[in-house]
């Protein structure tokens, strides 16, 4: 039996991409009040490597996001991506950067401000002619009331509590807080973390005024989307919580872009 070990050189393969995921790194987002927003972010950071590199690239790869962590919007994503490539010598150059953005908000009545959180990413890709990509994501929770229940019930009607996931391809730049007054808009009402008695209220009738299947809350924030310039591609998923049965009700649109 030949027990020689198969020799494979950088010719073998095709190039590779190597990088590192779940970096934790401080980082500071630029919100649409001009502050700057102090958070943590998970990053994902991927190169493609031309065939004759070392793999001892990805130590590099894992290190080349530290300088981008200033003032983070849409606008920086790019040029970091163009600096990170060239830095590399790489032929593209992916990153991810998950975080939770935080706003104060007002309660409707009384105004005592609360501060909610919302999961965000940036994701882009940029390669070595310039092409390049970006997507915008968050996660929005909303409440939501069931017309059907109102509409059959002698008083009252069940609600639940929803999570709407969009992603957009933005042609220009835009805001978090502008996307994330869009969902709630679509949805019977917002949610906030403190409420007082007044507010419950006002929360509880709104909800009962404006209510919404699952399939509903896809379809109103589709529509907001379609009637911003800024936005090319989009899709949207919901996800309620069902308080009256054992499963939850979901519903997803994406926007052809043929």
């Amino acid at each position: 039996m030949n027990n020689a070990c198969s020799t494979y050189t950088a010719d073998s393969f095709i190039p590779a991409r190597v990088g590192v995921k779940g970096l934790r790194y401080p980082i500071k987002v630029r919100t649409r009040s001009g502050a700057l927003l102090d958070t943590i972010a998970a990053v994902d950071v991927q190169a493609g490597l031309p065939r004759h590199s070392s793999f001892d690239e990805l130590y590099r790869v894992g290190t080349a996001f530290t300088d981008c962590r200033e003032g983070i919007d849409i606008r920086v994503i790019k040029p970091m991506l163009d600096k990170m490539r060239l830095e590399l010598g790489a032929d593209s150059v992916s990153v991810k950067i998950r975080f939770p953005y935080f706003i104060q908000k007002s309660a409707p009545v009384s105004g005592v401000q609360s501060s909610m959180d919302y999961d965000c990413s940036f994701a882009g890709m940029v390669d070595v002619d310039g092409n390049w990509n970006l997507k915008v994501a968050l996660a929005v929770p909303v409440s939501t009331v069931c017309p059907c229940s109102k509409e059959i019930s002698a008083f009252g009607a069940h609600n639940q509590r929803g999570l709407v996931k969009i992603k957009v391809a933005p042609l220009r730049f835009m805001w978090l807080e502008d996307l994330i007054a869009l969902v709630e808009e679509s949805a019977s009402c917002s949610l906030y973390s403190v409420l007082e008695d007044e507010d419950e209220k006002f929360c509880t009738e709104k909800g009962y005024d404006n209510p919404r299947f699952v399939e509903d809350l896809v379809r109103e924030t589709a529509l907001r989307l379609n009637e911003r310039s800024d936005v090319g591609w989009y899709s949207v998923e919901a996800e309620n919580t069902e308080s009256i049965h054992n499963h939850s009700a979901y519903a997803f649109i994406e926007k052809n872009m043929a």
